[in-house]
């Protein structure tokens, strides 16, 4: 059993854990529950409460003592009694249910709509009639006190079939191209009808005519702007006399009272999916609404979210148990989901052993299992020494990186870096004198970090019309303070991506910055001026010294163009100086360098050079590199370029015995040789 706390609310999975094969013996399966804990400890409520592939529906008889569901594949009807928790029995069809109604309090009538037009009637004893429909069903509903069971599907007319009669009645002509859900209120017995136009039609079974209208789908748009998906109608549901609930395929629900005309609440799913399901719970006011990623719970009044559940394969149907907590999911998947909430009702009879072990769960305190440890990635790790750990029993590898005992990080962490205290104190010190100087008289001040992108910015908030507010509050939002704050979100301009993208992102002349540092930065913090200066005369320099070519167009694209040049030319000039530097300290190295020894094991063999060149390899990428001929070119924009010439070790005892096969296949086929010319011999003689 899986315990989630979502909002605060408890939430009991009774389907989670593992399921155990068909196919096992008794044997086996006292063994395995015997062995493993997970087995043990899961709580079977339904004996095989499952389908073999996707459960498409599920309904609870009227008498509340059988669970009926229908799935694939082959398409098929269980029965599961609840008084023995276990299969009543199982049916299948020719085609696949799209819905089903129980006509009496227990599984003894029964009525299917199925894919192919047809509607099948069940008996306690099997199928008792099949007839076929004019268009593909939707929808079906029974009509107790006329007997009439209504049908909706992929036409305008609604089909009356009365079971009293056993005969097809004059069917009722709506105003839609196509109608997908119908329900009936059991109180007042009104039917309505939602349509594929986003409308509801309400009709009375009485005078056989349309009483009302709900336009939806103009609603939606009132309320929501942007819809994904055209709003109509896919779920429908009475709570009472009045009050109804609509879902439409573009994920919202709407709450009506059918006196008015427009909704009373609109819930958003944000999704953006369809709706499957609208209930609404018998004592507080709080609506289920389903779609195929998950199942929200919500106060009808306010629409604030009571709990949610989200799903690992997409829900199909709800089925909420009367008047209790409990309730079950089909879904795309071979368990049918079955989910209990205290909070919002006990159990049914038949399972009222799920009171008392909540209780005793809530009960007892269970601690988080990751409380005594710390998450630390790879990097992380190496920087305090730790990575010879990996592999033992003292971290916990996981996704990323490692879970580390709490202890262990601060002993480590500690011994890293001893003056961490040290420098984290002098930091809160600076820290606060800057708040008390904020409080004294406000200068335009350039921050600590990224200090001329602060200075672009200041010029677009001077000019709001002109660039239209274009990062005119990106200095005072607090989302983006730690990148004028925190050194780790310092420009380095000393990359290769800067370098050759900032002639093209630069929007400022080099004059252009010397008025706004003039501009805004006051006499006050003039070495902050004087840095800026200096770096910007340093860049100045180390380009002219390195730029052969004249400026002489004036046209923008052609100079930015010529500048990206430039600078390829500077980092390939670079690369090429580093790749030198690097090639004669390893001559350096390698003249001093002692030869490797080779140690074999014991019971080997020496079996030459090629051995080794086997083992090399089996290698990683990095000896490789040491031991063959690998280049590397530095092309423009960052991207690098490796070349490689691939080995083919050959093995002369190979080559050897391929010698010997070749010579005994002569030999052998020198006989069947000679025979065959004698034979041609003879007979071209003939």
């Amino acid at each position: 059993m899986q315990v989630s706390d979502s909002n605060d609310i408890k939430i009991y999975n009774l389907s989670a854990g593992r399921s155990l094969p068909e196919w096992l013996s008794a044997r086996k399966r006292r063994a395995l529950l015997k062995k493993n804990v997970d087995i043990k400890r899961r709580i079977e409520l339904i004996q095989d409460f499952d389908m073999p592939g996707v459960s498409t529906t599920v309904k609870v008889s009227n008498d509340g003592n059988y669970i009926l569901a229908t799935g694939i594949y082959k398409p098929r009807i269980k029965c599961f009694d609840v008084n023995n928790l276990s299969l009543k029995f199982e049916r299948c069809f020719d085609s696949e249910a799209i819905t089903f109604e129980v006509l009496s309090d227990d599984y003894s009538k029964l009525v299917f709509l199925q894919c192919d037009r047809y509607i099948e009637f069940h008996a306690a004893y099997g199928r008792y009639f099949r007839l076929r429909i004019p268009k593909f069903g939707r929808d079906m509903k029974y009509h107790t006190p006329s007997c009439d069971l209504i049908v909706v599907g992929a036409s305008p007319d609604i089909y009356r079939l009365n079971l009293e009669r056993g005969q097809f009645m004059t069917p009722y002509e709506s105003a839609a191209s196509e109608i997908n859900k119908c329900a009936i209120n059991p109180i007042h017995n009104l039917l309505v009808c939602g349509t594929q136009e986003g409308r509801v039609e309400a009709w009375d079974p009485r005078i056989k005519e349309r009483v009302g209208v709900l336009d939806c789908a103009l609603a939606c748009l009132n309320e929501i702007k942007e819809l994904s998906d055209f709003p109509s109608i896919t779920a429908l549901k009475f709570n009472d006399f009045v009050h109804m609930g609509v879902g439409t395929a573009s994920g919202q629900v709407l709450l009506y009272d059918i006196r008015s005309d427009k909704p009373f609440t609109v819930k958003d799913h944000v999704s953006g999916l369809a709706i499957k399901d609208v209930d609404f719970h018998y004592q507080q006011e709080l609506v289920y609404s389903l779609d195929s990623s998950g199942l929200e719970i919500w106060n009808q009044n306010t629409r604030k979210i009571y709990t949610a559940i989200e799903s690992s394969s997409p829900f199909n149907n709800l089925c909420v148990v009367p008047k209790t907590g409990l309730f079950f999911l089909a879904n795309e998947n071979t368990k049918i989901q079955t989910y209990f909430i205290p909070s919002m009702g006990p159990a049914p009879k038949w399972a009222s052993f799920l009171d008392s072990l909540t209780e005793e769960l809530e009960e007892s305190i269970t601690e988080t299992v990751y409380d005594d440890y710390k998450f630390v990635t790879k990097q992380e790790l190496e920087s305090l020494g730790l990575e010879h750990l990996i592999g033992t029993k003292l971290i916990r590898a996981y996704m990323h990186g490692y879970f580390l005992d709490v202890r262990l990080y601060k002993k480590a962490k500690s011994v890293a870096n001893p003056f961490e205290f040290e420098e984290y104190r002098k930091k809160k010190i600076r820290e606060t004198i800057d708040k008390e100087r904020e409080a004294r008289v406000q200068l335009n001040k350039l921050p600590s970090v990224n200090k001329e992108l602060a200075l672009k910015l200041m010029d677009i908030e001077t000019k709001p019309k002109k660039n239209k507010g274009e990062g005119a509050n990106l200095l005072h939002d607090t989302r983006f303070q730690a990148l004028f704050e925190n050194p780790d979100f310092e420009v380095d301009k000393n990359t290769d991506e800067y370098r050759l993208l900032n002639p093209v992102l630069s929007r400022l002349d080099k004059n252009k910055q010397k008025e706004l540092k003039q501009k805004y930065i006051s006499p006050e913090f003039e070495p902050i001026h004087e840095e800026l200066e200096g770096k910007n005369s340093s860049e100045e320099s180390s380009e002219e010294s390195s730029a052969d070519e004249d400026e002489e167009s004036s046209d923008d694209e052609h100079t930015w163009t010529k500048e990206v040049k430039k600078q390829h030319r500077i980092i390939q000039r670079e690369h090429r100086e580093k790749e030198r530097a690097e090639a004669l300290e390893k001559e350096e190295a390698e003249g001093h360098q002692q030869p490797k020894m080779y140690e074999l094991k014991v019971g080997e063999e020496f079996r030459g050079i090629n051995g080794l060149k086997k083992k090399l390899n089996k290698a990683s990428l990095g000896k490789r590199i040491q031991h063959e001929d690998i280049s590397v070119k530095y092309l423009s924009v960052g991207n690098r370029e490796m070349s490689f010439s691939l080995r083919k070790v050959r093995d002369n005892k190979i080559e050897e015995r391929n010698k010997k096969h070749r010579e005994e296949r002569k030999k052998l086929l020198r006989p069947v040789l000679s025979i065959k010319s004698k034979f041609k011999s003879r007979f071209n003689k003939r």
